[in-house]
């Protein structure tokens, strides 16, 4: 329920920042707003001052600020002409395309505008960040069968270049996996004293990190977390404990735990751990996993190392507003490589998908609530700029066929293409809901 309210309250936010900036534009233009509305369908809320009708709807997937003098019914277009001069003079349609055009551009630029806002806060604040981000991209593990195992990828092999892009960090290469999404991923790797070239084929990059070719940082063996009930808890495991070995074989890496736990299968272990500067051993009985019932588990997770970075005031705003260009980018090259056919579909997400994210914010402190507001509204200012007709973009495509045509574009003309893109943006919301309700249930498994 918290991930629900949260999720509905953060689309909201975004919505009413995105409908706002259509009507103070509008109001600055002189134009008379008719209707105020977040969310569409039947009215749970309304109230009217002055000359807006200000609305809350029961389906919060959106919203939408009427003029007078745009779209149809009776004070719409269809009314125009029983218009006093006065009225006419303040309807959407009298405007000059250059007003027209800034109050269709207002929504989406509100929406870009937002991040350079509410990431500097969550600078000033501080952010609590996985200390490997911005450490050495070195590998820790490589996960067998997968893309980095195929490369040829080792435990230790530290990246310097991806397609030639300096890596200095991995951050950088999470980064640049993206850019290069599509194209073969060429790693120059250091290997001990050796330089050496490991191409990873086009079809097997990924716009989820180096973990998801299988490459993973170094993990230190100790506790994070233990679960309730499950052995490890039992037996009197507690977070910080650091293994050291188990049935006398040494542990290194937190990689080494499920090698060496399967392989013994369900019989007691002796884990040897270090706790406060003192050897303990422990008796582990591990329990089948109850969902292919393959795999032996203890109930452990291992310890995340986080940074806590907080910035001045100038540094902050420096930092938000980097943030938010490299956010931006990145949305923009994600859309490019989906219509180049480089990156699947299934990567597209909806309401469901965003309700998720808010909710799971939520429950974290302000920094993710913010940095997940401000991508969320990133992507949709840009989603909302795509020339398709019914976005914004597709009205400030009609106002460029104006200024270039010199005429505005047949009325005829612009309902086949407002059609063509109803269509689109049906079909786009059913892949959408589809790509969350399977996410959703492969979730629940």
């Amino acid at each position: 329920m918290i991930t629900v309210i949260a999720g509905i309250v953060m689309l909201g936010i975004l919505v009413f920042i995105h409908e706002l900036g259509h009507f103070c534009v509008a109001k600055l233009c002189g134009v008379k707003v008719l209707k105020f509305s977040l969310g569409f369908g039947p009215r749970l809320v309304s109230r009217t001052w002055g000359e807006t009708e200000y609305m809350i709807c029961a389906v919060p997937l959106g919203g939408y600020v009427q003029m007078l003098g745009e779209g149809g019914g009776e004070e719409g277009e269809a009314a125009a002409t029983k218009l006093s001069p006065e009225e006419r003079m303040r309807s959407f349609d009298a405007q000059s395309v250059g007003r027209r055009t800034a109050i269709i551009a207002a929504g989406p630029a509100m929406n870009l505008l937002l991040p350079f806002i509410v990431l500097p806060i969550t600078y000033l604040v501080g952010v609590n960040l996985p200390a490997y981000f911005e450490r050495p991209a070195c590998v820790g593990y490589v996960v067998a069968e997968s893309a980095g195992d195929r490369a040829g990828f080792l435990a230790g092999d530290c990246i310097s270049t991806l397609n030639q892009d300096e890596i200095g960090t991995w951050s950088d290469g999470n980064r640049e996996l993206i850019t290069h999404i599509g194209t073969p991923l060429n790693f120059t790797v250091e290997r001990g004293r050796e330089l050496l070239t490991l191409t990873i084929p086009a079809e097997e990059g990924s716009l989820e990190g180096l973990q998801s070719l299988g490459l993973l940082p170094w993990q230190e063996p100790i506790i994070g977390m233990v679960a309730p009930g499950m052995p490890a808890q039992t037996a009197g495991m507690e977070v910080g404990d650091r293994i050291v070995s188990i049935e006398g074989a040494p542990v290194d890496s937190w990689y080494d735990l499920r090698r060496l736990i399967q392989k013994r299968g369900g019989a007691a272990q002796t884990f040897t751990v270090e706790r406060e500067e003192r050897l303990i051993d422990l008796s582990v009985k591990p329990v089948r996993e109850e969902v292919n019932g393959t795999d032996y588990l203890v109930g452990v997770a291992p310890m995340q190392e986080t940074v806590f970075k907080r910035f001045g005031l100038i540094d902050s705003i420096k930092a938000g507003a980097n943030r938010t260009v490299e956010l931006v980018k990145l949305t923009i090259v994600f859309i490019q490589k989906l219509f180049a056919g480089h990156v699947s579909t299934d990567n597209i997400g909806g309401p469901i998908t965003v309700v998720q994210i808010a909710g799971q914010a939520a429950q974290t402190d302000l920094a993710a609530i913010l940095t997940v507001l401000a991508f969320l509204s990133i992507q949709l200012g840009i989603l909302n700029l795509l020339p398709i007709p019914i976005l914004d973009g597709g009205h400030l495509f009609f106002n460029l066929y104006e200024v270039v045509a010199r005429r505005p574009m047949s009325l005829r003309a612009r309902e086949i293409a407002q059609q063509v893109g109803l269509m689109l943006i049906l079909m786009l919301m059913i892949l959408a809901f589809y790509n969350d309700i399977v996410r959703l249930f492969v979730g629940m498994q």
